[in-house]
């Protein structure tokens, strides 16, 4: 009889325990939890060392976790943000949802980093990635020039689509509109996203698609492909760097911070640059993987501080806009 109550107070104690672990919610965008992208890798590592349920929300293109968050406002049910950039994070911290991180990790940026509220986790260069064998344009005007066709993303909705902008607006500034108005004949088409946008130029729909400097490494070391090449603007490419953030609204508020650590963990940054095909914002112990060393490196970084983009964004939409629709 002892040994039947036992086995069932076992059993009715067991929903408990399962009901108290932990749950981490994560709003990030589609590819980050791809089943080739980071997410399943680091899922897997962060679990096996908090006893938690690290849950990630797929939620677009980067752009799109913004205008989530602004639209569920304090009724989020994400505990972490992870996939904005700097190019949306002066309007990600205008909306008061996020509380600092309170965490001061050596980064290995090309760029000075300071951010009370986002945490860097990746950073690249934009770039046009293209074949080989076609002849790269060495700047915007040349690009314009050519009967190049290009496939870039909608800045609305995708990080890289805006981080165009911005590559345009701080290369130009006021000619930006006549840049756009002469690219505009080279677009064949504009995706929602970089998935999207990549897809239809490995399926030959375009001579050229925005992405990063990094994008050619996939191709060698998933591929063993060493047919692409990304273009090095002499005006200078455009950096994104790609940030995380802890919600003041968390009920996880200590596992939100651990997360936000592991993040600049070796077991996560030794993840993010055959996953994620972008570099680590801290240099993992083992170095960056073999293939790495042969990418092209910009002479020159561009980057708009956080305010100066917020700034510029509606601008710089409003001539993209423009040049089109004609």
């Amino acid at each position: 009889m002892k040994k039947l109550c036992f086995a069932a107070g076992f059993l009715a104690a067991a929903p408990m325990a399962a009901a108290e672990t932990p749950v981490l919610d994560v709003l990030t965008y589609d590819s980050f939890v791809s089943e080739w992208g980071p997410g399943p890798a680091i899922e897997k590592a962060f679990e096996a060392e908090c006893g938690c349920d690290l849950r990630f929300t797929p939620a677009g293109d980067g752009a799109a976790l913004l205008a989530r968050l602004q639209l569920e406002g304090a009724r989020s049910q994400a505990d972490v943000v992870l996939g904005l950039d700097t190019n949306l994070t002066a309007a990600a911290r205008a909306t008061g949802l996020f509380a600092p991180h309170g965490q001061t990790p050596a980064l290995s940026l090309p760029v000075a980093f300071a951010d009370a509220e986002f945490l860097p986790y990746d950073w690249g260069w934009f770039a046009f990635v293209q074949n080989k064998t076609l002849e790269a344009p060495k700047d915007f005007k040349a690009l314009v020039a050519s009967d190049l066709k290009i496939v870039i993303q909608d800045p609305r909705s995708s990080t890289p689509g805006l981080g165009l902008l911005m590559w345009v607006k701080a290369a130009y500034g006021d000619e930006a509109s006549t840049i756009w108005k002469d690219l505009a004949d080279n677009i064949v088409t504009v995706t929602p996203g970089w998935s999207e946008a990549y897809g239809l130029f490995l399926e030959g729909e375009a001579d050229l698609v925005l992405s990063y400097t990094t994008s050619p490494a996939y191709h060698l070391i998933a591929e063993q492909d060493d047919s692409k090449t990304a273009a090095v603007f002499t005006e200078g490419n455009y950096l994104q760097v790609e940030v995380l953030g802890k919600l003041k609204a968390t009920d996880q508020p200590a596992l939100a911070d651990r997360f936000l650590a592991f993040m600049l963990s070796d077991a996560a940054q030794g993840v993010l640059p055959t996953t994620n095909w972008m570099y680590p914002a801290v240099t993992p112990a083992t170095g960056l993987p073999k293939g790495f060393e042969t990418l092209v490196q910009p002479s020159k970084s561009l980057l708009l501080s956080a305010e100066e983009a917020e700034a510029l964004r509606g601008p710089a939409l409003d001539e993209w806009r423009a040049a089109l629709a004609r």
